[in-house]
């Protein structure tokens, strides 16, 4: 049964924000989004969030600029950016001494949840979704459950008391192959995920070989699933 309460769901048109979208239709009766352009390399990832929330039926969808990320990041993911992709050699990290991805945006997930948060109040909505994961979170820090619950107090802090904020993250503690075997429960998903765009080249169907492609592909293939998108022409 679904609830009453309304959710905002953080859509990039990615495949992990496109599942969490899928989701939260299974469970609350009224599911807005909101899409941040932020300068991003891969511009198809905001024209396929746009067709897939049309396609999902939301009741609203906000695209919001964030132009500061352009303006301050010199991570890969930037347009523009002369950083070449690679899934290490970034920024120096504890937890990586490899060095991050070099397609980490610093603050990226910070900025995007903080002015949805803003969002949510205006639209009257409880809850906020968000697809990051720990599991395969490709050593993001701000894809990690201490940030997602110590950000979750500094909203419920930010924002007026009639409105707390609570944040979802569905796939915190998924695989992969845990996230698709989820997509394929979920009426509508992998219809939707033909249209998503998890390369870090902007490419639909993906390039095959950045690390964001690699996941997805090892994702399905574990699953035992063909990725609805092999249907797409190139």
């Amino acid at each position: 049964m679904k609830m009453k309460k309304s959710v905002l769901v953080v859509l990039s048109g990615g495949q992990d924000s496109t599942t969490c979208l899928h989701w939260a239709l299974s469970r609350f009766e009224e599911v807005h989004a909101v899409t941040f352009d932020y300068g991003q390399r891969h511009r198809l990832e905001v024209e396929a969030a746009k067709e897939i929330g049309k396609k999902a039926g939301v009741k609203s969808h906000t695209l919001l600029p964030l132009d500061v990320l352009k303006a301050i990041g010199d991570s890969a993911l930037i347009e523009g950016s002369q950083t070449p992709l690679q899934g290490e050699g970034g920024r120096a990290d504890t937890a990586m001494p490899q060095g991050l991805p070099t397609s980490f945006v610093p603050g990226r997930n910070l900025l995007f949840l903080s002015a949805a948060g803003a969002l949510a109040v205006k639209l009257g909505c409880e809850t906020l979704v968000t697809g990051v994961c720990q599991t395969d979170y490709s050593g993001y820090p701000d894809c990690r459950e201490e940030f997602i619950k110590a950000l979750e107090v500094a909203l419920c802090l930010a924002m007026p008391s009639s409105s707390p904020i609570r944040i979802e993250t569905p796939l915190m503690h998924l695989s992969k192959k845990e996230s698709v075997e989820l997509a394929v429960s979920l009426e509508g998903c992998l219809e939707s995920l033909a249209l998503s765009v998890t390369c870090y080249n902007g490419l639909r169907p993906g390039c095959g070989t950045c690390p964001a492609c690699v996941l997805r592909a090892k994702g399905f293939e574990e699953a035992g699933i063909p990725d609805p998108q092999n249907n797409l022409q190139s």
